[in-house]
Order: C-alpha cells, then sequence, then structure tokens
C-alpha cells in the first residue's frame, strides 16, 4: 500500500462523485475535501448542467467546504480529486489554503499541478501545499476514457 487506508477511502468517495457526473452528462470528475476526518464539501462536474464553466469538482466542493466551516481559509483541509486540477482550481487551492491535495490522474491538456504547469508546488506563492498523484489512477482514467470513448461514438 503506497499511501495510508484513509487516503483510498476518500479518493474512492471522489470517484463515487465523478460517477454521479457520468449520469448527469458531465466530464466525469470528481471531489470531496476533507476536514479532520470527514468529508465536508462535494462536488461532480456541472459545468453543462449549470452552463457554467467554473462549475469544475473542485470549485464545488470547495465552496461548499467554506460554507460548512463558515471560512474562505481550508488550511486544516485536503482535497481528494479524481483528477489533476487546472489553473483555475489551483488558484481556489492556493487562495483557501489547502494543506494536502490527492489527485487520480494527470490531465496533459490543461494540468496545473505537474503536467503543462505546477502552480501548487512552484514556490512564487505564499501557500504551498503538498501534492500526491496517482491514487486510483487507472480507475480515474478509465471513467475519463469511457466517457469520451462513448461521446464519440454517439456523434457518428
Amino acid at each position: 500500500m503506497l499511501f495510508q487506508e484513509h487516503v483510498y477511502k476518500f479518493m474512492y468517495a471522489a470517484l463515487q462523485e465523478a460517477e454521479k457526473a457520468v449520469g448527469l452528462n458531465e466530464v466525469p470528475i470528481g471531489a470531496v475535501v476533507v476536514h479532520q476526518n470527514k468529508i465536508i464539501g462535494r462536488g461532480h462536474n456541472q459545468v453543462e448542467m449549470l452552463k457554467d464553466s467554473t462549475a469544475h469538482a473542485e470549485m464545488l466542493a470547495i465552496t461548499a467546504a467554506s460554507i460548512h466551516l463558515q471560512s474562505k481559509f481550508l488550511d486544516q483541509c485536503d482535497l481528494y480529486v479524481t483528477l489533476e486540477p487546472c489553473v483555475m482550481c489551483c488558484g481556489a487551492i492556493l487562495l483557501t489554503r489547502i494543506n494536502n491535495i490527492y489527485f487520480g490522474t494527470h490531465e496533459p491538456k490543461f494540468g496545473a499541478s505537474g503536467s503543462l504547469f505546477n502552480i501548487l508546488q512552484s514556490g512564487k506563492y505564499n501557500h504551498r501545499p503538498n501534492v500526491c498523484s496517482g491514487i486510483y489512477e487507472d480507475e480515474s482514467k478509465l471513467l475519463i476514457e469511457k466517457f469520451f470513448l462513448q461521446k464519440r461514438d454517439e456523434s457518428k
């Protein structure tokens, strides 16, 4: 086991959120925010449903967690997300000062946590969260690949 058991538990919860997105015909990305070993924010992509380009899983989970704690800072929290965060989501992570980021698979086109950019660990900001990747990587990647394969088949 590469990570502690609770990491897998919470990443599994993020995968469950991603599966909810599939049912809504959204790109299957899920996220949870954890505080004191309890999920306080959940989110899955709702970009199409809400007609809002900012309705990423991470943004929705962060908003729910901030409301729960009644705080703009989530410095005692961890974020679990199935796909590497984009630039926008990394900005929200930095602004809320989330402590640890765990993500499933890299995003070669938009990833800002190691793929295209490494904003979170660049050392240019007053906050530098810990970042770990590869938790349920295959499962996270398969959900996305399957979704886009189905989309391509539908368009034929």
